[in-house]
């Protein structure tokens, strides 16, 4: 999952989640104004933000334990299940409606398919061959594609060489991970490529939301819930065709399901809501930049992943180059 970008003046905050995160829905911030800021939760804001990277960082780690004994797009299945539930809790206790109108409907329908039933079964199917390491760095390719995108579908998202140099950048940390002078030598190709791919879908979904569901009606957990939902249909009914029922639920792999969910799909969201809201999308997109971090930390020291010299540099170079596609004149990060 991909976290939350900025993706230009029309719109306060897109969320790309990976995975997002982030694994999180851009649906979400064309409702959700950030004009005026207001205090968040009883946590400061720097802990939220410490805790959603955490959660995020981890879900890459939940989606490998979870293919062993699931098939990806069951994962994927539970994944949207359990964050739809923890998000329609949430509009139960605030007794907000879920959103209404056809067209709606039908734009989030396209919207789940490209930013949660395409790139969380991409991302489980790309763990059954390559390490949850790689595939958190792949993650955060998602600006790079989402500028290289921009540039053609945007007409406001105008060029600069150091948006150019960042892309440039980026790719070059993607080739250092992959060890490209050694011929991509002990990599698998089809796992990186769906995971390079699942990377892909975020800003393409973002791109359709923002042309699409800018200024739609109700709340950010109403768009995202009602999203969830119908990703959750459209997966039930791919895992009926191309799946057999689980025969057992071993714990480990059906907990970190329910986590991937409730916690990584669903209440993380609500947190970077309140983060946007509170200190700007500018400050709070920043946790893209930690997710490939805790997402290496959590394969190598909980799942025993090797890591490699070329990995750690690799994805520094693709932050940084990310960090510079999300360069515009004039912007300022918020105090």
């Amino acid at each position: 999952m991909s976290a939350p970008t900025t993706p230009g003046p029309t719109l306060p905050a897109a969320a790309t989640s990976p995975a997002s995160t982030s694994p999180v829905s851009p649906t979400a911030t064309t409702a959700a104004p950030t004009t005026g800021r207001r205090r968040g939760g009883l946590l400061d804001w720097r802990v939220r933000f410490a805790i959603l990277s955490v959660i995020w960082g981890f879900s890459f780690l939940l989606i490998k334990v979870g293919t062993e004994a699931y098939a990806p797009f069951q994962v994927a299945l539970g994944r949207v299940l359990f964050g739809a539930l923890a998000l329609l809790t949430v509009l139960l206790v605030r007794r907000e409606p879920l959103p209404r109108g056809l067209r709606t409907w039908g734009h989030l329908t396209v919207a789940a398919l490209l930013l949660n039933t395409a790139p969380f079964s991409l991302f489980a199917y790309a763990e059954l061959s390559i390490p949850s390491s790689l595939a958190g760095i792949c993650n955060a390719t998602s600006p790079l594609w989402g500028m290289a995108l921009s540039l053609v579908a945007l007409s406001e998202d105008r060029p600069t060489r150091r948006r150019f140099a960042g892309l440039g950048l980026g790719f070059l940390g993607v080739l250092t991970v992959l060890g490209a002078w050694q011929g991509f030598s002990g990599v698998d190709a089809k796992g990186t490529a769906f995971a390079l791919l699942a990377s892909l879908c975020y800003p393409i979904g973002w791109i359709y939301v923002r042309r699409t569901l800018a200024g739609t009606p109700g709340s950010p957990v109403a768009l995202t819930g009602g999203q969830l939902m119908i990703s959750t249909l459209q997966l039930a009914l791919v895992s009926a065709v191309f799946t057999s029922a689980p025969t057992s639920f071993p714990l480990w792999p059906t907990l970190s399901v329910i986590a991937l969910g409730a916690l990584g799909t669903g209440m993380a969201l609500q947190m970077q809501y309140g983060l946007v809201t509170e200190v700007g999308p500018t400050t709070a997109q920043m946790v893209t930049y930690f997710i490939p971090v805790i997402a290496t930390t959590a394969g190598v020291l909980v799942l025993g992943e090797q890591l490699h010299w070329n990995t750690p540099v690799g994805a520094a170079i693709v932050l940084a180059g990310a960090a510079l596609t999300q360069t515009r004149p004039g912007a300022r990060r918020p105090a």
